[in-house]
């Protein structure tokens, strides 16, 4: 990013270190010498991103003394800070789209766009048209594309997703509450993915197993791999901050079963109870400062801007009973992931392998 617009970036970071607690009413922040050398960048940026501060009220300046956190920061509710680090991000995303040379207007329009396609995948009404297909199952950034352009893939027909993680997916697959069911629980008993769980869901029924792709799996961390983070082991350091994927979810199957190999326990590794429901979620959290590393896709530390170190790569399939495998959209679905436009997409998120996407797997 342009140092012009570095300093909302320090002005984040330090209003989710006086929301943490880490900064109190009364102490002093780092020099502005010393931010600067953090952040390799220019007194005047540092300047700038205080006195975003200042305006806000969680800081005061005085000339020849350093800059301290006021008794505000005390006060202000969680809620606040938190809706402050959103419209400091939404204003960012407004810089750097105006600097690439679009208009407020342009992006406020884009924005609108992109909320409605996203509204309507998931938070269709109850009623559902014969033309919806349910989704329900692990979170995968091509799945959310997919289903906010599904009327592209399949003219005349809609996607509802509800990203639930794996072992949901398949519940509501069971219990006809979704047509679709994303998956990718690994079995550590026959090294494979996804059948022996079909097997044990669905007993005596045919179930088919669409590839959507290959994903690799592993370790978010920032950028420089601040804390030397390379392996399972490494986040039993005191000092390493970790964001767990929640309950249920094939990449926390994955995770526990590390954990075994690897001989720890749960309560060595801190953070290890603080869940999100989403690779982007916890890229997120990586991102804001708010963990050193997370379990999750190498398209989600991609989007965030971060490092990653692969753990693993790991089959997604689309899992779906006989009947639903033969209907029209989900026809043209499976064509379509074979296609040149899908493989184009996953290059874009980037750490997907394409080469099997839209082979079907039958399973009784």
């Amino acid at each position: 990013m342009d140092e012009e617009f570095l300093y909302y970036r320090i002005a984040d970071s330090i209003r989710r270190e006086i929301s943490d607690g880490n900064y109190k009413p009364g102490d002093a922040l780092p020099s502005i010498r010393d931010i600067a050398e953090a952040w390799q960048c220019t007194i005047g940026t540092v300047q700038h991103a205080l006195r975003e501060l200042e305006y806000s009220g969680l800081v005061a300046t005085h000339a020849g003394k350093r800059t301290r956190v006021t008794s505000a920061a005390a006060q202000a509710p969680a809620a606040s800070l938190h809706q402050a680090n959103l419209i400091h991000h939404a204003e960012t995303f407004l810089l750097e789209s105006m600097t690439a040379g679009y208009t407020p207007l342009q992006v406020e329009d884009a924005l609108r766009v992109a909320i409605n396609r996203w509204r309507a995948v998931t938070q269709a009404p109850i009623e559902l048209s014969p033309g919806t297909l349910r989704f329900s199952g692990s979170h995968d950034l091509a799945i959310a594309w997919m289903a906010t352009h599904f009327d592209e893939i399949a003219p005349g027909h809609k996607m509802r997703i509800a990203f639930t993680g794996s072992q949901a997916g398949l519940l509501s697959l069971q219990k006809r509450d979704s047509d679709i069911a994303g998956t990718h629980l690994w079995d550590e008993q026959f090294d494979t993915y996804n059948v022996p769980y079909i097997q044990s869901t669905f007993p005596g029924e045919k179930i088919a197993l669409v590839t959507l792709a290959h994903r690799r799996l592993g370790l978010i961390v920032k950028p420089g791999n601040p804390k030397n983070i390379h392996s399972i082991g490494d986040l039993a350091q005191s000092d390493v901050k970790f964001i767990n994927r929640q309950a249920g979810s094939g990449t926390r199957v994955f995770f526990d079963a590390q954990l075994k190999r690897h001989q720890l326990e749960p309560a060595q590794i801190a953070g290890y109870s603080d869940e999100r429901a989403t690779h982007s979620e916890v890229a997120a959290v990586v991102a804001d400062s708010r963990a050193d590393t997370g379990i999750g896709l190498e398209a989600a530390a991609r989007a965030f801007g971060l490092d990653f170190i692969p753990l693993t790569t790991e089959r997604y399939d689309l899992a779906m009973r006989e009947s639903t495998f033969h209907l029209a959209p989900v026809q043209m679905l499976v064509e379509w992931l074979k296609g040149d436009e899908y493989r184009a997409l996953l290059i874009r998120l980037g750490g997907y392998k394409g080469e099997q996407s839209g082979r079907v797997t039958w399973v009784e």
